[in-house]
């Protein structure tokens, strides 16, 4: 029997402020709870219907399992097509960026990213490509919003996600950092490093201006029809690729 509390809850967690408030957030579908079940991240309770009981395969004891009907599901799912899963996930403590961690590799930095279907993406292409740390700046979307983790495909339980001033963090690092800019060095002659920072913008606004006074290598995908731009989780997808193809020849 699901409660009005616990409905009221898990809707809330919708809501950034309430996520943080209640130090949760939700993973839906059959895949991503699988994908945080066997990570590190610590699974509260799980909620499923009795169809999808079987596919998620053996629960451990030390979560709380709910049972449910699929009209109880609906009152809490996020999903237009709910798999009849949904999870309760401990929010992990923000931890601190080491430099270290970031040498002798690529990392992704977001300026203000705003669509939680971009974020996703990105976070499940740096997972493809090998990239373990994407960090964003104070007003990028919540990498737990509820959109996001489902875009992800349970790349998130593998991918750090920080959460920083960018115009600080990027300042106190020596590691060479590459804009993406409607101006910059064709993508395909560009002298990558071994190893460095690779800044996307804002979907409509692009790279904030403070943050383009400290990059080093402006960077650009040429264009050869005739579209006036390209979606950034698109964008990132080109650069991962290309900086793997480097890495690999």
């Amino acid at each position: 029997m699901l409660s009005k509390a616990q409905i009221s809850l898990i809707t809330s967690l919708q809501n950034k402020k309430y996520r943080k408030q209640h130090g949760l957030f939700i993973v839906e579908g059959i895949k991503s709870v699988k994908e945080f079940i066997s990570s590190s991240y610590q699974v509260e309770s799980i909620f499923y219907t009795d169809d999808a009981n079987t596919k998620v395969g053996k629960i451990s004891h030390n979560i709380k399992s709910h049972e449910l009907t699929e009209a109880e599901f609906q009152k809490i799912s996020t999903l237009k097509s709910p798999q009849g899963v949904l999870a309760l996930v401990k929010l992990p403590k923000q931890q601190q960026i080491e430099i270290s961690d970031l040498r002798n590799c690529y990392n992704i930095v977001l300026d203000d990213v705003q669509d939680p279907g971009n974020l996703g993406t990105i976070i499940r292409t740096a997972e493809w490509f090998g990239i373990k740390h994407i960090i964003c700046s104070i007003g990028t979307v919540d990498a737990y919003n509820p959109k996001v983790v489902q875009a992800t495909m349970g790349s998130l339980a593998r991918i750090q996600v920080h959460y920083i001033d960018l115009h600080e963090f990027i300042s106190s690092t020596d590691l060479p950092v590459y804009g993406a800019l409607l101006n910059g060095q064709s993508i395909y002659q560009t002298e990558w490093s071994t190893e460095g920072l690779i800044v996307m913008g804002n979907e409509g606004n692009g790279i904030s201006e403070e943050i383009i006074t400290l990059i080093d290598q402006a960077v650009t995908i040429p264009r050869i029809g005739q579209a006036e731009s390209l979606n950034v989780a698109v964008a990132t997808t080109i650069f991962c690729s290309e900086i793997a193809r480097r890495q690999l020849v």
